[in-house]
């Protein structure tokens, strides 16, 4: 499958915070350890990152606190300057652009939703999710059009009158998502924008947030520390330790493959149900004999295991275009979730 251009890149972005960051590494004659960098008296909030964000992808960056994921995405787009390197939008430079190139690009191209709601208190719902529209110029008449559509959207006709006061938090959040959303952002940042709800309504709104994606197909960057909220929501993630980027993969790939042992503890703890796919475990070719019925190769274990496992016989694991390409069997599901390593009959630790 052909993959999807390239949107959003960053190449060797350096940010370090302290007097003579950019003479420290315009004196390095190779990449410069983290403790290089704080015996030079440094903070190492972003080092020599690389990533590249594809068109309609969901990419999740993580870590812990102080990984340096929130930095990096405000060097992104620009709210915070990078010390070195390149930030590449549809090929452009951003470092290369004016404060005022920059400010047109935020508002005409950026969506951008924190954790903090950040909602104007003395305007109405209707009145937020329009401000950024108001910012632009756009004529009231229009601009409010469009919000009402954005607040259909998001599940909140109805409550154009109100004010943040009278909302719920997840509601409130809705209201963060759509006025990110009235500009029609080619890139969508979202930096822990669920972090401050409760887990049910955390969790009402990452259903939410698919369903906007689901029809919308944004291109977008979202921070969390929650590797469970990652692997529901991502098609790639990027784990960061100490400001460097460790491993850029999928979710199933991190568990399967991680690139070295922290990424390897960062993931040990999710089940793998949850993470690998059908085609993670599938025997490939032709099921010998009767089947009990077809899973689709990309679905997630977790989400077949009670019917493989109900059934007396094998199911035909489908690609994309219907072809059936290997089998699932109810010993394969059961190793999954349970941790055992088919190969060895030992259960995963």
């Amino acid at each position: 499958m052909q993959q999807r251009p390239v949107k959003l890149a960053c190449r060797g972005v350096w940010k370090l915070f302290g007097e003579g960051a950019e003479r420290f590494l315009a004196q390095q004659r190779e990449t410069p350890g983290l403790a290089a960098i704080q015996a030079a008296g440094l903070v190492g909030a972003v080092r020599d990152a690389n990533i590249e964000v594809r068109q309609g992808e969901i990419f999740v960056i993580m870590g812990l606190s102080g990984s340096g994921k929130s930095t990096l995405v405000r060097c992104l787009s620009r709210l915070i300057e990078p010390t070195a390197g390149q930030i590449l939008f549809e090929g452009r430079d951003l470092l290369r652009a004016s404060e005022r190139e920059m400010i047109q690009i935020r508002r005409h191209k950026m969506g951008m939703v924190f954790q903090h709601f950040a909602l104007l208190p003395h305007l109405s719902v209707l009145q937020n999710v329009a401000f950024p529209l108001e910012v632009q110029g756009v004529a009231r008449e229009r601009r409010e059009a469009r919000a009402r559509d954005i607040i259909e959207l998001v599940g909140l006709k109805g409550r154009e009158s109100y004010y943040p006061r009278e909302l719920s938090g997840g509601q409130q959040q809705r209201v963060g998502i759509a006025r990110s959303l009235a500009v029609e952002p080619e890139i969508w940042f979202l930096d822990e924008p669920f972090s401050a709800l409760d887990p049910l309504i955390r969790r009402e709104m990452q259903d939410e947030f698919l369903r906007l994606q689901s029809m919308l197909q944004k291109t977008i960057v979202f921070i969390t520390h929650d590797f469970d909220e990652a692997i529901r929501l991502a098609d790639r993630i990027a784990i960061m330790k100490d400001g460097a980027v460790i491993q850029v993969d999928t979710p199933e790939q991190l568990v399967l493959a991680p690139a070295d042992a922290y990424v390897a503890e960062f993931t040990r703890h999710i089940p793998r149900a949850k993470v690998l796919t059908v085609g993670a475990v599938m025997q490939p070719g032709a099921p010998r004999g009767e089947v009990a019925g077809q899973v689709r190769v990309g679905e997630r274990i977790e989400a077949v295991a009670d019917r493989v496992e109900a059934a007396d016989r094998p199911f035909a694991v489908t690609d994309a275009g219907g072809d059936v390409i290997g089998s699932l069997d109810r010993r394969a599901v059961i190793d999954t979730l349970i941790g055992r390593d088919r190969s060895s009959g030992e259960r995963r630790r």
